[in-house]
């Protein structure tokens, strides 16, 4: 049938992924660090992920495809909708706070290095939504790449905070489904979000700016810019 559906210019296309967030039938992935269109079936052609693009890579054309098949995206956001597994299942995802008073010869090798993290497991796709170390905490959410770009990223950054830590461009899915859960289970005092001056980086604000809006608590959140060189912009 002849039908309105998305294109997707590669070479505009930054990886930013955040046309994947806006789309609400999950028809865009990211693959090796682009925007594709996984099926023509699970494309409504009403163009929501084309104002986020900040390239202008997103078009809509018309052209003969597959009819929109709205029982199976139903179905396929429906089973993205199911609990997490346990926490329990892998061992990289347990859960646990890191006491930095304790007298266990590892825990004061962190401390004399100067590392503030504080829980684990501390990347963003991990952690579980429910872990105790949410309740009452101030969030800092960073990218990857920050760790690397800041030296003193422990001390001026992470005291005191929860951190969590992704990549908006290598990471599948969506960011703003887990931070919702996040909010919505725990008491989250405040977000600071650490990104890089990358335009993919943007995918972590707007994430955390969609998890506000759907979890329904406008709590205080701040944004820090850093540059490859390490100096801060924002």
């Amino acid at each position: 049938m002849l039908r309105d559906l998305i294109v997707i210019d590669e070479e505009k296309c930054d990886g930013c992924g955040l046309c994947i967030t806006a789309c609400h039938e999950g028809a865009l992935q990211m693959v090796h660090g682009k925007a594709k269109l996984i099926s023509e079936s699970y494309c409504d052609g009403l163009g929501d992920c084309l104002p986020e693009c900040p390239t202008g890579a997103i078009t809509i054309e018309k052209r003969e495809a597959k009819e929109y098949d709205e029982a199976e995206v139903k179905r396929r956001i429906a089973a993205k909708g199911a609990p997490e597994p346990p926490a329990c299942s892998c061992p990289s995802t347990i859960s646990r706070s890191i006491n930095k008073e304790s007298e266990n010869s590892q825990t004061q090798k962190y401390v004399e290095e100067g590392s503030q993290l504080t829980q684990w497991p501390c990347q963003l796709k991990l952690v579980p939504v429910d872990a105790p170390y949410f309740q009452n905490a101030r969030l800092l959410i960073a990218a990857d790449c920050t760790a690397f770009a800041y030296s003193n990223i422990h001390q001026r950054f992470m005291k005191n905070k929860v951190t969590l830590i992704g990549c908006p461009k290598l990471d599948s899915g969506n960011y703003a489904e887990k931070l919702s859960a996040i909010l919505a289970n725990n008491s989250i005092q405040s977000i600071s979000i650490l990104k890089m001056s990358v335009p993919c980086c943007g995918g972590i604000v707007h994430s955390v700016k969609q998890a506000l809006i759907s979890s329904g608590k406008m709590i205080p959140w701040d944004v820090t810019t850093l540059t490859p060189e390490g100096q801060i912009i924002e």
